[in-house]
């Protein structure tokens, strides 16, 4: 069965929010497996089929956190070429660190970017949620094809 880690940081919530509605998206067919985690170490990454990436913005950056981790997975030298990835987080004013991350994921990882980064400004509504369940979907059916 396919493994989908699902991997966010949060201060407010929102993301993580978000990430749980992702998650319930991934999981509607019942033909994935779905771990929501809020920190994995860095070689854990490479047992996953897809790997999807809560980053809220925060001045402008990717949480230390998150950019932390795959700076150590560089350095590990994780391979995730040809896995499925994906992106979304919530932002206040810019919300530049979905598209950071996952160009992360594309250029340097060379993971398989399956949707555009899907950014959410400030609390997600139940539109917004419904495009988180929708992403989860979407990767989950990428894996199953």
């Amino acid at each position: 069965m396919p493994k989908i880690l699902i991997l966010y940081y949060t201060q407010t919530r929102n993301t993580q929010k978000m990430a749980e509605a992702v998650a319930e998206g991934a999981k509607d067919d019942g033909k994935v497996q779905v771990e929501v985690s809020y920190y994995v170490e860095p070689e854990e990454l490479g047992k996953y089929d897809a790997i999807i990436v809560g980053s809220p913005t925060y001045h402008h950056d990717i949480p230390m956190d998150i950019k932390r981790l795959f700076e150590e997975a560089a350095v590990q030298g994780v391979n995730l070429k040809g896995k499925v990835g994906a992106t979304f987080g919530s932002y206040g004013w810019s919300g530049e660190a979905p598209k950071m991350v996952q160009e992360i994921m594309k250029n340097k990882f060379e993971m398989r970017v399956v949707d555009a980064p899907l950014c959410l400004k400030y609390t997600p509504d139940e539109k917004g949620l419904d495009s988180c369940k929708s992403l989860g979907k979407k990767v989950s059916e990428s894996l199953i094809r």
